[in-house]
C-alpha cells in the first residue's frame, strides 16, 4: 500500500515553501552550527494507526537529499505510546527546518487512519465496509483517502468525474428520482455506475425501478435501514450515511447494508499526537 512520490512531492514542496517564507528558517540558521549532525526519532505519544510516512520522508529529502530517513514501521501499523515510528539522521539544520511540515502531514494523516480503524473495528462482525466521502481538505484528497485505506477503510468516488451520485438537490432540480436516473443513464458510458441518494422508502422504490446500481440511504434509523435492505433484496449496493460514529456504526452496519460512509473521517479527524525527539 503506497502512493508514488511523484504525486506526493508537489504537495510537500508547496508546504515547505509556505513555511520557509521569504527568508528561510532564520531561527535554525542563527542557533544551529552548519556542521552539527543529529539523530531524531518520530515517537507516538498515544495509541493509533500510522499513515503518511512517505510525506515525512519527502519533506526531509527536499531540504537535504543527504538526510537518512529510516522508517521503523509501515503505514497501517498500530502504535502504542512510546513506539518509535521512524528515525532521521544527518545535518541538524534541514532536520529542524523540515520538522513541522513532516509532523503536520504524518500526524494529520495518522489521525484519519486512526479514526477509520476505530469504526472498522466496531463493525468487523458485520459484512459492511466503511467508506470516506468527498468531504476532504482541498488539494489533499488523495492523501486523506490514502489514509482511510491505511486505516482499513474503503474509498468512495475521488471526484465528480468517476461516478454518478444523484443527490437530493439533483432530484429536486431534475423533477424526480426516475427522471434524474434516466437522464444519467442516457448520458454516461457503460462502465460508469449510478448511485442515487434516497430519504424515504418511496424514493428507494423509484430508484430501484429506475435501475440504480447503488442507493445512498441517508439519515435512516437502523430499523428503517433494515426495511430498506429487505426491499433492495440484493438488486443494488446499499450504502448508509448520516450520524456515523463509533457508537452508532455497529447498529447501522447490523442492518445489513453493504457500506457505511462518513465524511468526518477526512474533514474532522483529530491529528494523532506524534513527537520528534532529539536522540544525539
Amino acid at each position: 500500500m503506497s502512493l508514488p512520490d511523484l504525486l506526493i512531492e508537489p504537495v510537500i514542496r508547496a508546504a515547505l515553501v509556505e513555511d520557509l517564507g521569504r527568508a528561510g528558517d532564520i531561527t535554525t540558521e542563527a542557533v544551529i552550527p552548519a556542521e552539527l549532525q543529529a539523530v531524531v526519532n518520530f515517537v507516538a505519544r498515544e495509541p493509533g494507526v500510522i499513515a503518511g510516512l512517505a510525506c515525512a520522508r519527502i519533506a526531509f529529502a527536499l531540504l537535504d537529499p543527504g538526510l537518512l530517513f529510516a522508517p521503523l514501521l509501515q503505514d497501517g501499523a498500530h502504535v502504542a505510546p512510546g513506539d518509535v515510528i521512524a528515525r532521521v539522521a544527518g545535518a541538524a539544520r534541514p532536520i529542524l527546518s523540515a520538522e513541522r511540515v513532516a509532523l503536520n502531514f504524518l500526524a494529520q494523516l495518522s489521525g484519519v487512519a486512526t479514526a477509520t480503524a476505530g469504526i472498522v473495528a466496531a463493525i468487523a462482525h458485520t459484512k459492511a465496509r466503511l467508506s470516506c466521502t468527498r468531504k476532504t481538505v482541498p488539494n489533499l484528497r488523495f492523501l486523506q483517502k490514502y489514509a482511510v485505506r491505511a486505516g482499513g477503510g474503503a474509498n468512495h468516488r475521488f471526484g465528480l468525474d468517476d461516478a454518478v451520485l444523484i443527490k437530493d438537490n439533483h432530484i429536486a432540480m431534475a423533477g424526480g428520482v426516475d427522471i434524474a436516473i434516466a437522464r444519467a443513464r442516457a448520458a454516461i458510458g457503460h462502465l460508469v455506475k449510478i448511485e442515487c441518494e434516497v430519504d424515504t422508502l418511496a424514493q428507494l422504490e423509484q430508484a430501484l425501478a429506475a435501475g440504480a446500481d447503488a442507493v445512498l440511504l441517508d439519515n435512516m434509523s437502523p430499523a428503517l435501514l433494515r426495511e430498506a435492505v429487505a426491499m433492495i433484496g440484493g438488486r443494488a449496493i446499499a450504502e448508509a450515511s448520516g450520524r456515523i460514529t463509533p457508537a452508532s456504526a455497529p447498529a447501522i452496519a447490523e442492518s445489513g447494508v453493504d457500506l457505511i460512509s462518513a465524511g468526518w473521517l477526512t474533514h474532522s479527524s483529530r491529528a494523532l499526537d506524534i513527537g520528534l525527539d532529539f536522540v544525539e
